[in-house]
């Protein structure tokens, strides 16, 4: 999954030969993920048709406050076409479009969405060599600069007029790919690498049969989401679970024993900045694994348990600069056994929910959660959805680095 996977991208085109390279652009966002509008200026239509630019975004696009050919034309807003956007990238951006956007100029739609746009603006120039380093061209650029909207430089190649030099538009995939890496960019996780476990663990008893619990992993995969949201690099360790994600920054590891999750957890951890161990792991698992099914031909069934390896505590124990968090689920005495296990496992900071709560624990898509840190700093939290508690857990943790 892109992240730009959900964002409303509106793509703005004026009057210049690049224009056909619009219908790749659009293609590309639409296969990111991306909501696509198009707003268009009149003169541009001789380059590429709205038909085109409507089938690949499955959007109408805009082009005049109103369509002269219908009776009942309704008025295209370009306050509404600002505000939906989460990203608007104009490209081709021709000297004349370029000089008008710095200088306030607003004689067509795109340029008075480009006016009442709230969000970050992408502008890929496109323009002969002598315009594109022309004095006015390049007070354009700074001008436009200094309002906070982002260049994406031109190329140099053969141009329309046959000449070759700068000013060629950069390719589709270049702009998806400049906006992709400029938005990771400014994410507070870039750079970091955090390992996350999620789901619960099975023990074999048999080739048929385990030893388990009714963990989801709904937890640690929407934590690992929003990590990466955040810009984050994601090792996710986890267990048998129903749950899936596709993020090109989340790299899913299947497991399905406790010593697998220990194994994996050990392998990844040195390299990492947090990690946060979200599974329900096995406390215990059968000492002997039979090797076929065992047969139901007595009235009682006899296991002998072991325990299995203390993934956290481990993990603690060889901690270096390492963020790490750990989860627990109590019935009883819940803060003071979440402080005991955050100082045995030397943590530094856990997050405590009770099965006491309602709508908190396992299989919900709600949880109750509490964080302790390792100055016993305690935070509360009211029921959220899973996904409101991953968002609060990573505030925390961006916080804590930060600090």
């Amino acid at each position: 999954m892109s992240i730009l996977s959900g964002k409303n991208i509106l793509l703005g085109i004026s009057a210049g030969i690049a224009a056909y390279k619009t219908a790749s652009l659009v293609r590309l966002f639409v296969k990111a993920g991306a909501n696509v509008k198009v707003v268009m200026t009149p003169a541009s239509k001789d380059f590429i048709t709205p038909l085109t630019l409507s089938t690949l975004s499955k959007n109408p696009v805009y082009s005049s406050f109103t369509n002269d050919e219908d009776d009942h034309a309704v008025w295209n807003s370009h306050v509404d076409l600002g505000l939906w956007a989460n990203i608007f990238v104009i490209a081709p951006a021709t000297a004349n479009t370029l000089s008008k956007m710095a200088n306030g100029i607003c004689d067509n739609l795109l340029l008075a969405t480009y006016l009442s746009a709230k969000c970050p603006v992408y502008f890929a120039p496109a323009m002969d060599l002598d315009m594109y380093k022309h004095e006015s061209t390049l007070q354009s650029f700074k001008t436009l600069r200094s309002y906070g909207n982002i260049m994406i430089p031109a190329t140099s190649g053969e141009l329309a007029s046959g000449l070759v030099g700068e000013g060629r538009m950069a390719e589709p995939e270049d702009i998806l790919q400049f906006i992709e890496n400029d938005i990771l960019d400014k994410l507070p996780l870039r750079g970091k690498k955090i390992l996350i476990t999620a789901g619960p663990t099975y023990e074999a008893i048999d080739p048929v049969r385990f030893i388990g619990n009714h963990s989801s992993g709904k937890m640690g995969f929407e934590i690992a989401k929003e990590s990466a949201n955040l810009g984050a690099e994601v090792i996710l360790i986890t267990g048998p679970t129903y749950e899936k994600v596709v993020h090109s920054l989340i790299h899913v590891i299947p497991v399905v024993s406790a010593e697998e999750m220990y194994n994996a957890a050990h392998t990844y951890f040195k390299e990492v900045d947090v990690a946060i161990l979200s599974a329900a792991v096995a406390d215990f698992k059968p000492k002997e694994v039979a090797a076929q099914k065992i047969k139901k031909t007595a009235d009682a069934l006899t296991l002998e348990l072991e325990k299995t390896k203390d993934i956290l505590a481990s993990l603690g124990a060889i901690k270096t600069n390492q963020f790490l968090i750990g989860f627990a689920l109590e019935t009883n005495n819940e803060i003071e056994n979440a402080k005991d296990k955050l100082k045995r496992k030397n943590l530094n900071l856990i997050v405590l929910n009770s099965l006491n709560d309602s709508g908190a624990g396992f299989k919900n898509d709600t949880n109750k959660v509490t964080f302790i840190d390792d100055k016993n700093q305690i935070t509360e939290f009211q029921l959220k959805s899973k996904t409101e508690v991953a968002k609060d857990l990573l505030n925390e943790i961006i916080k804590q680095l930060n600090a």
